[in-house]
């Protein structure tokens, strides 16, 4: 049995995901969260094999949910749902340690059969993703954002949220000096000088939804 949970903040996505796969014999629906913060309790709780992930929610993002997965060494695969479909996107969160990559516009189909690849720890991309990706590669194209550790992106994620040194720090149990050269590091590398330009820069490679992130000072 393959259990699941489902992580995003819009309910009517949760849904329509809960319709197809509870109908399958292999598959069962362990939990649903509406954030990443909760969803990521919820795969702390139920240790799921699959967590269904929407990259761009309220609060912490996809990106940060799935990073921290990967770094606690928890047993959960997650699969990355989003209607981004830009090559250097799902590179960045591969990286980052989804094993799947989906966009909202796939088949139930195609859906069933991405979780049971990567239940069984194989990899799974869409195949409009994995072609542009192989394009990328052959074109030499590459992100900005591919210079940055996982733990540079992460605090990047967070300043354009507007969120504090000392919140960032208290978040992730780091002094803000160690936070503040983060930051220093990050920009440097993006050649950015704010956080409003490095918010437009996360916009323009599809790591950014501005709908749903406020950008600060």
């Amino acid at each position: 049995m393959i259990k699941v949970v489902l992580i995003d903040d819009h309910e009517l996505v949760r849904t329509g995901f809960r319709m197809i796969l509870q109908q399958q014999p292999d598959v069962q629906i362990s939990g649903e969260a509406g954030s990443a913060e909760e969803g990521l309790r919820l795969i702390r709780a139920k240790t799921p094999d699959i967590a269904l992930v929407d990259v761009h929610m309220p609060g912490m993002s996809g990106i940060e949910l799935t990073e921290r997965v990967s770094r606690s060494k928890l047993p959960t695969h997650v699969i990355i749902v989003t209607v981004v479909d830009d090559a250097r996107f799902p590179k960045r969160l591969l990286d980052a340690g989804a094993l799947g990559y989906l966009t909202k516009g796939c088949s139930a189909g195609e859906l069933l059969e991405a979780v049971r690849l990567v239940a069984r720890g194989h990899r799974y991309l869409a195949p409009a993703v994995a072609q542009q990706m192989v394009l990328a590669t052959l074109d030499g194209e590459g992100s900005p954002f591919d210079a940055l550790s996982s733990r540079e992106l992460e605090v990047a994620m967070m300043l354009v949220r507007g969120k504090a040194l000392t919140t960032i720090g208290e978040q992730l149990n780091l002094s803000p000096k160690t936070v503040s050269t983060y930051k220093q590091r990050l920009m440097e590398k993006l050649q950015v000088d704010h956080v409003i330009s490095l918010a437009h820069l996360m916009t323009i490679h599809g790591l950014l939804d501005t709908h749903n992130n406020q950008v600060g000072n």
